[in-house]
């Protein structure tokens, strides 16, 4: 094997290895199928387009939620609801409250306690900005506006008390 041919198989090589290692990040996908159930609580989320949040594997797939509760339980424990772990979670994708475009879930805000209900009662509610979560918490006394690192699992857990499908 001359150097030419040997210098292309080791970066093709090393290339290969850090795309598995680090995936490059994706959109999240647009389109629900009709019958996709929340992992969680077995909701049909297409039947919400509003609230739908998602998270990519690094196997590819994507398990759709039918808003950030029920995501958040997801994430804080995957192997409850699925043969995933959680640190097989590269993406995580909501949607602002009022623009509806997908942001990242660790850059976005939340508003917890509000009188804005998600399809199965009280829901952590995602904005873009800090400013417009906590403009949205005034509007609607919200109780607190969290960063995604700063919810903590007893806040979903009581979210969640009493308003499971399965």
């Amino acid at each position: 094997m001359n150097k030419a041919v040997r210098g292309l198989f080791v970066v093709f090589f090393v290339s290969s290895v850090l795309l598995s290692v680090n995936p490059c990040k994706s959109d999240p996908q647009e389109t629900v199928k009709s019958d996709t159930r929340c992992p969680v609580c077995g909701m049909f989320v297409a039947k919400f387009p509003s609230w739908i949040t998602q998270i990519r594997h690094t196997d590819g797939t994507v398990s759709y939620f039918d808003g950030m509760k029920d995501m958040m339980a997801y994430y804080y424990n995957p192997e409850k609801f699925s043969k995933q772990h959680k640190d097989f979670i590269i993406e995580i994708w909501v949607k602002d409250y009022y623009s509806l475009a997908w942001l990242e879930a660790h850059k976005a805000f939340y508003v917890s306690g509000s009188d804005i209900y998600g399809p199965m009662g009280h829901e952590l509610i995602p904005f873009a900005s800090k400013e417009a979560a906590q403009s949205f918490k005034n509007d609607h006394a919200g109780k607190k506006v969290f960063s995604f690192k700063e919810i903590p699992p007893e806040v979903i857990e009581r979210l969640r008390s009493g308003r499971t499908m399965k």
